[in-house]
């Protein structure tokens, strides 16, 4: 098992609010960014707006899950 830095596509989960005449963007319950211009975002590290899809860089587990090491067959011993 080990982990791998892949970009999610979070496009459908950000929604915005606005908020003092600013719109704040939010995934989940945590801000993210804000919208600067048209299709301008000032977002915050390990997120990215790029052809009108925000993503997300996040690590995922890769690889098999290994619950079981140093098994003794013979003995049925784990």
């Amino acid at each position: 098992m080990s982990f791998e830095k892949q970009r999610l596509d979070i496009t459908d989960r950000v929604v915005g609010k606005f908020t003092d005449g600013q719109l704040n963007l939010y995934l989940e319950k945590e801000m993210i960014g804000q919208m600067v211009s048209e299709n301008n975002y000032d977002l915050k590290t390990g997120y990215e707006f790029n052809n009108s899809r925000f993503y997300q860089f996040a690590d995922v587990i890769t690889g098999s899950d290994q619950k079981y090491v140093d098994c003794d067959d013979e003995n049925g011993w784990c």
